[in-house]
């Protein structure tokens, strides 16, 4: 698996999306927010993880949205 920092990956059993901030041989720094807000920073084996897919195109239509609605507001 070719990872590099700012990746978005997942543990293979599920969980929140991690970002990827350090790659070393055989393991990985995660960063992620919790559900209360609180970052966390974990060293995982490279074998549980998954590369996530993000659709860059779905935080294009939201910034695009983002806009309208401040543009509604101002009229």
């Amino acid at each position: 698996m070719d990872l590099r920092p700012g990746d978005v990956v997942m543990l293979k059993s599920g969980g929140h999306p991690l970002t990827v901030a350090e790659v070393n041989q055989t393991s990985v720094v995660c960063m992620w927010m919790g559900d209360e807000g609180d970052l966390f920073r974990e060293t995982l084996p490279l074998a549980v993880l998954e590369v996530l897919e993000v659709d860059e195109t779905d935080e294009t239509d939201d910034e695009e949205e983002d806009e309208e609605d401040e543009s509604a507001k101002v009229a």
